[in-house]
């Protein structure tokens, strides 16, 4: 099986103001619905999702390199702002009216960041990331995560340099098998998948740790935004056999509690990698919202 995984249609990059060039890819008609997609920790523009389905629900798929991460130029010390700003740009040069956002793994506070600062129209988390250092998590994190997460509550550049001595494709690569339960791992280690992942990890640090580094940063460390503030509907999407330890620990109980117009979806069987097994619930779901 691919999962949906294609060879992206577009690919392209697109400058913003300050000069810099923002990576992306497309898939999907040019003509559809536009749905931004903001990608897992330590991948790239390469890995879509739903790519059988695309064509029919009429989605264009869009997704964005991060500063310093694959085709995207770097931004040191980028904040979950900056990347709104960034966005914001993008859209405008772009044309692209009235997007939703797909935020996936680590991708999930950047999807949200969009959505506090009035960007996209609706918002699917789909086995995302939490805000780690909010204190309700102060006691339900496991102990590799709380040790990241003091870290950058100490001294995030001193952290930052530390994940940056770790990055690398080949060790989140790793990392991701060994964290996964058996049936995400099916999925990860298919062939066509595997060689789509792997290659969005090698593109993701063609420009060393630094980017991925940030992101983590990021990612570990509090929202520069309020949950209970995000005006559009928000759709948050965990498989109950989700056994990575930085995506959300309660699996977004308490974030849909949070976000007034949340709706929180629970699937028993399934796992972390249901961006790609659960696709077509997740685009069609996100798609009602915006037509």
């Amino acid at each position: 099986m691919d999962h949906g995984v294609r060879e992206p249609t577009r690919l392209g990059r697109t400058r913003i103001p300050d000069g810099r060039l923002l990576g992306w890819a497309e898939w999907g008609p040019a003509d559809g619905t536009p749905v931004l997609l903001c990608p897992g920790a330590a991948t790239s523009r390469w890995l879509g999702f739903g790519g059988d389905v695309l064509g029919p629900v009429g989605i264009r798929l869009i997704s964005v390199d991060r500063p310093g991460l694959g085709a995207s130029d770097p931004a040191p010390g980028r904040s979950l702002r900056d990347w709104a700003a960034d966005i914001r740009h993008l859209l405008r040069e772009r044309a692209l009216h009235a997007p939703s956002a797909v935020g996936f793994s680590q991708g999930a506070p950047f999807a949200l960041a969009l959505a506090a600062d009035g960007l996209v129209s609706a918002v699917a988390v789909v086995s995302g990331s939490d805000e780690l250092a909010h204190p309700r998590f102060a006691r339900s994190l496991p102990s590799q995560v709380r040790e990241m997460v003091d870290a950058v509550a100490a001294d995030a550049e001193a952290a930052e340099a530390s994940f940056a001595g770790f990055g690398s494709a080949d060790r989140l690569w790793d990392l991701v098998i060994t964290t996964s339960t058996g049936a995400d791992r099916a999925v990860y280690t298919d062939p066509v998948f595997q060689r789509a992942f792997r290659r969005a990890m090698d593109e993701a640090f063609s420009q060393g740790p630094a980017g991925y580094a940030r992101d983590t940063v990021l990612a570990m460390g509090r929202w520069p935004f309020d949950p209970a503030r995000i005006p559009v509907p928000v759709d948050l999407w965990y498989g109950q056999q989700d056994t990575s330890p930085v995506h959300s620990p309660d699996l977004g109980e308490s974030l849909a509690r949070m976000i007034p117009a949340a709706a929180r979806h629970l699937l028993p069987a399934a796992g972390g990698s249901l961006l790609w097994t659960h696709a077509e619930a997740v685009l069609r779901t996100l798609l009602a919202h915006v037509r």
